[in-house]
């Protein structure tokens, strides 16, 4: 039997990231992270305040996608961005008041899914910001990665989104990456015709509300806060990897 103890660097790694995604999964607190780990909660809040600033979780994710990709299982035809409101109970960076929730400090998740609703990239912003400015970020996040040993890059034939991101700024900066717009035009498509493409992201984001620990958000540095976003995502993905190769 393993004793609690204080916490050592030399908690095998397996055991620490059971007990982050424990966290990550029931929400709780570090303080109330239950012993059956044989970790402490300074050990195991420690451990992942060091991967979130060596960008292990974003490095989870891409690796998890290149096995979907590798086994055909991402499909690009199409790409739907939208995002999230989140309470921030603590505020720091990347919050703001949020126009949905009376004023109070808020974050965004950003989210891109391929044509199936798998998470691609994810992102966080400011209650406050608009969400069309996380448009070129998210697909920039996207068209960045690529496969070296296989030559494959991640680039999307079309983009789907709704009104709140119909600028024609976005519009031309799309078509000159050779993207297809598929954004609602205010004032003409309806949400019923969107709805028909973009309902994956809404079951994307029901995915990711799955993950207690994303809302409300806690985390008063938001690379720790995108950090649990980008585990969720990339145990979202591994999820389909497992199901569709098993």
């Amino acid at each position: 039997m393993r004793p609690q103890g204080g916490g050592t660097q030399n908690s095998p790694d397996e055991d620490v990231f059971a007990a982050i995604v424990y966290v990550l999964t029931s929400g709780c607190a570090w303080r109330h992270l239950p012993p059956c780990f044989g970790i402490s909660k300074s050990t195991a809040h420690r451990r992942f305040l060091i991967w979130s600033r060596a960008g292990v979780w974003g490095r989870l994710h891409r690796a998890v996608l290149d096995e979907l990709a590798a086994h055909d299982l991402i499909d690009l035809s199409r790409v739907v961005l939208d995002s999230a409101h989140v309470r921030a109970k603590k505020g720091g960076e990347h919050t703001g008041p949020s126009p949905v929730d009376r004023g109070k400090p808020g974050s965004k998740m950003h989210i891109l899914s391929d044509r199936s609703g798998l998470p691609l990239v994810v992102g966080i912003s400011g209650g406050n910001v608009h969400d069309s400015e996380g448009l070129k970020a998210m697909l920039a996040g996207l068209q960045s990665r690529h496969d070296p040993d296989r030559g494959r890059h991640y680039k999307p034939k079309k983009v789907h989104a709704d009104k709140a991101y119909d600028r024609p700024d976005l519009r031309r900066w799309l078509r000159g990456k050779r993207i297809g717009v598929r954004i609602a035009r205010k004032g003409i498509d309806s949400s019923e015709r969107l709805g028909r493409h973009t309902w994956v992201i809404e079951r994307t984001m029901s995915w990711l509300a799955g993950y207690r620990r994303l809302s409300p958000r806690y985390e008063r540095n938001p690379r720790n806060y995108l950090g649990f976003l980008g585990l969720a995502a990339a145990l979202c993905c591994y999820k389909r990897l497992r199901r569709l190769t098993t």
